[in-house]
């Protein structure tokens, strides 16, 4: 028997493969299916199921067309999701075989209400590992108020129940010695403090773990589980309708994506169409020469994050700027969160725009000493209020990232505008939206608070005790 963790860093996901005796299933895959087909065929095994964890919301799984591919199953757990696509729907407990290995469902609700987790046993009987998705994570557990987006009758607290519940019941009476193999690790908006490891026993996590303290009052778990979070992506939703409805399958949305368009042609669709130009390129490259009007969001940060946070519109067709050699790799990260509409990419990108002799604009960018000798700057924080609250610029304003739409019409146009968040990646997504609805006036402080800090120019406030920095 063998399991394989295929972790994918820029959504913070796991996807498993587990093979036995010339069959193989797949836990929780990507958008992009490939991989998985050709890993069966290296290790010359058949895939059999397909099994999902829960109705993801983060990205957009690949169960239907890996099961259009490969004639796999589908198998989720209890649910009655009117779903889009044949599928199985396990009960409680329900076995699988692969070979000589065993999986067994347990339902598990909480996170979601037909979140399930999956047993897998060796052929020798013994239990080895446990498949938890999102309803127990390393270090912490999947957020209950995700579901409530989809159902009006759910809030956050009856799901935190649910999944108290579910913990105790199903999770803690399991050896310690199973591998606990979650669908996310640190910097996935699924949880609030995952750990930066992707596996771990059981028995260790029932020691650090603070939702598996067997001393944790109903209560208090939900207190614990409730506290702090912060509004989920505005995409996740459409996420899980995609999930269940079904989708258009990643052929066909790579193949649309990735059509080069020269200069003209581009500047021609970009005219045209309601595309959105996005330049996805790091945030200094941006800021030395960009196309009027476009958005950067770089391919190197949380880009599937802050797409999803700032379009809206999963619907929406986008141009693509990149660095050459890229622009599959965006279109292919984009479909990943359920943006299909990419309708083609700059060819040659913005040296061969460039060369044509087309508009180019650009940010000044800024260090924090030559800001120093600014009089009076207006100065704008765009990291999170948490961020802000434990230390800021004095005098600075604090404006999320998140929330721009909300506050951009507050932005004084008349005066030069400085911005900055934590390194620089938030801040140039923050420029280039106000350069794209025309504010002239922007500067970038390179380097973010971090390179503030460093300068050691500033007054720096402390949310609860200020102190001053000369």
């Amino acid at each position: 028997m063998k399991v394989e963790q295929i972790y994918t860093g820029c959504l913070a996901q796991g996807a498993y493969y587990i093979s036995s005796k010339g069959e193989a299933a797949i836990i929780d895959p990507l958008r992009e299916v490939q991989p998985y087909i050709d890993r069966a065929a290296k290790d010359g095994v058949v895939i059999r199921y397909i099994f999902e964890t829960h109705f993801h919301a983060d990205f957009v799984s690949g169960h239907v067309d890996l099961a259009a591919k490969t004639g796999a199953k589908i198998v989720l757990g209890p649910t009655d999701a009117h779903l889009g696509y044949d599928a199985h729907i396990a009960r409680d407990g329900e076995t699988f075989k692969i070979g000589d290995a065993t999986i067994k469902v347990l339902h598990t609700p909480g996170h979601t209400l037909e979140s399930s987790v999956y047993l897998l046993t060796d052929e020798t009987g013994k239990d080895t590992a446990i498949f938890t998705g999102d309803t127990l994570f390393i270090g912490d557990v999947g957020r209950p108020d995700l579901a409530q987006k989809i159902s009006g009758d759910l809030t956050k607290e009856k799901l935190a129940g649910f999944l108290f519940d579910s913990l105790r019941s199903k999770i803690l009476p399991l050896p310690d010695e199973l591998i606990v193999y979650p669908a996310h690790g640190a910097g996935s908006a699924c949880g609030k403090n995952m750990s930066r490891e992707t596996t771990d026993t059981l028995g260790h996590q029932k020691k650090v773990n603070y939702a598996l303290n067997p001393e944790l009052t109903r209560e208090q778990f939900i207190t614990a589980v409730t506290d702090g979070l912060t509004e989920p992506p505005q995409y996740f939703p459409q996420n899980v309708k995609m999930n269940i409805e079904g989708y258009e399958s990643v052929d066909e949305v790579l193949e649309r994506g990735n059509r080069a368009l020269d200069p003209d042609a581009f500047e021609e669709a970009a005219n045209h169409t309601g595309a959105i130009m996005l330049d996805t390129r790091a945030p200094q490259d941006f800021a030395k020469g960009f196309i009027p009007n476009s958005i950067n969001i770089g391919i190197d940060g949380s880009f599937a994050v802050w797409v999803g946070t700032l379009i809206p519109d999963l619907k929406q067709e986008i141009l693509i700027i990149a660095d050459e050699g890229r622009e599959e790799e965006v279109v292919t990260r984009l479909a990943r969160v359920g943006y299909d509409y990419s309708i083609g990419y700059l060819e040659g990108g913005i040296e061969a725009w460039k060369k044509t002799g087309k508009e180019i604009d650009s940010i000044e960018s800024i260090t924090p000493e030559t800001l120093a000798a600014v009089p009076d700057p207006l100065i704008l924080d765009v990291r999170k209020e948490s961020e802000y609250q434990a230390e800021h610029i004095d005098g600075a304003e604090n404006v999320p990232l998140d929330y721009i739409n909300q506050h951009i019409a507050a932005i004084n146009r008349n005066k030069p505008v400085y911005i900055h968040c934590a390194g620089g990646y938030r801040s140039m997504i923050f420029a280039s939206i106000l350069k794209a609805r025309g504010f002239d006036n922007i500067v970038d402080i390179n380097g973010g608070f971090k390179a503030i800090k460093e300068a050691d120019k500033f007054k720096i406030t402390d949310f609860v005790c200020p102190t001053s920095k000369k």
